[in-house]
């Protein structure tokens, strides 16, 4: 069997599963955010819950629309707060606690590998870098979550991605999703699970593992997920104490297909609009002007990607009329970010430093595009009217082109400073 099928047999408890069986499994975490938690809690009551299967197990996170942006979001973010102190959860995360979902579950020592989680979001995806199933689900299942602690699935067939050789100077976890995403398409994993494996994965820091599993999505996949290795449970270990089951894929295990690039040959990619799929290699890019830069979300906002987008902007100016918006992935990144100067770097480069929160990346608040205007982003969503105005466009790049970007006006790589 492959990891995910191995996971999956375990909280089905079952001997073995196959590609298009479906199976009911135990959950080790249920979450939803300040969106999807509404919708969510109403429909929790009317199937007649009265209380969640466990108060350590789900988790409730505001993020999307935090700090409050009007009265409707306030209202959601209470709904949640209402109802996370009446059930007593232990993990209700805001303000203080808080930051962007996918980035603070791990970091709190929260999914840990061999784990089954589900999430009221798509890019819950994003914990496969444990070498834990997470799927996204509706709000109407992750209901059913909440009450029951299980859920079920179709198990999915696998795709395998091997990176082979050397990575190339500025070349990232982002630009690897990214072109994977323009070989396949956005259909091209549809309800699979994508494997990353081979020495260039390996080699990879967590923090690059998190956006590759946190993109899988956009090729319409189930989850993504990576064998965790010494990386992992060095970075696992340091955040929890709780006991965990490591899974590896078996030698004979059976894929759908198997895809094997060498990294050499993968320069920065940059997405172009409408679709994660309109990849192109920054040599490719021409010359294409851009309104804003958006350096942050759950897929590029931890500490070593802004640490990425400082080394690039220290001693340098945003271009004039260019909106530099920087958003770190929690609290605690924020935090660190100030305590090394990363923070003083984008001030004094005229970038814009924002409170941890999904915010532009959804068209939210906090960085909404008008109609005509160009971002850059290391989001990971370029659809028509994503970033606001339907008439606008959202090019998705690495912190280090979005950095490059701010400071020359146009989308380029950092070997153009």
């Amino acid at each position: 069997m492959t990891i995910t099928e191995k996971i999956l047999a375990q909280a089905a408890r079952r001997d073995e599963v196959r590609p298009g069986e479906f199976v009911t499994c135990r959950l080790d975490l249920v979450m939803a955010n300040d969106i999807t938690a509404p919708i969510a809690i109403e429909e929790f009551a009317k199937m007649g819950a009265a209380r969640v299967f466990d108060v350590e197990k789900v988790v409730l996170v505001a993020d999307h629309f935090t700090p409050n942006k009007d009265i409707k979001s306030a209202t959601q973010a209470k709904l949640l707060r209402d109802f996370a102190r009446e059930q007593g959860l232990t993990h209700f995360y805001e303000a203080q606690t808080g930051g962007i979902e996918h980035i603070i579950l791990p970091d709190k020592g929260l999914v840990l590998p061999g784990e089954v989680v589900i999430g009221a979001d798509s890019h819950t995806c994003t914990y496969g870098a444990l070498g834990a199933f997470a799927t996204g689900v509706g709000s109407t299942d992750f209901a059913a979550g909440m009450a029951l602690g299980e859920c079920w699935f179709r198990v999915p067939a696998s795709l395998k991605f091997i990176f082979t050789g050397q990575l190339s100077k500025w070349v990232c976890g982002k630009d690897l999703i990214l072109y994977t995403i323009g070989q396949i398409g956005v259909d091209g994993a549809r309800y699979m699970a994508m494997e990353f494996a081979g020495p260039v994965i390996e080699n990879l820091p967590m923090a690059d593992r998190f956006t590759i599993c946190n993109m899988a999505i956009e090729a319409g996949a189930k989850n993504g997920i990576i064998a965790p290795d010494d990386i992992t449970l060095d970075w696992v270990n340091s955040r929890t104490t709780r006991d965990f089951e490591v899974f590896n894929s078996d030698r004979d295990a059976e894929y759908a297909e198997v895809y094997e690039w060498d990294a050499a040959d993968i320069e920065p990619q940059v997405a172009f609009p409408h679709l994660p799929e309109n990849t192109r290699g920054i040599s490719e890019v021409g010359e294409i002007t851009i309104d804003q830069a958006v350096i942050g979300a759950c897929t590029n906002g931890r500490l070593e990607d802004l640490r990425i987008a400082a080394a690039i902007l220290r001693g340098r100016q945003v271009a004039k009329g260019v909106r530099c918006i920087v958003i770190p992935g929690s609290q605690e990144i924020h935090l660190a970010a100030t305590r090394e100067g990363l923070v003083e770097t984008f001030l004094a480069a005229g970038c814009l430093v924002s409170t941890p929160t999904c915010g532009p990346c959804l068209g939210g608040h906090m960085g909404v595009l008008a109609a005509g205007e160009r971002a850059i982003a290391t989001t990971n969503r370029n659809f028509v009217g994503r970033m606001g105005h339907s008439e606008s466009q959202v090019y998705l790049a690495s912190p280090a082109v979005a950095a490059a970007s701010a400071v020359t006006g146009r989308i380029c790589g950092p070997e153009d400073l």
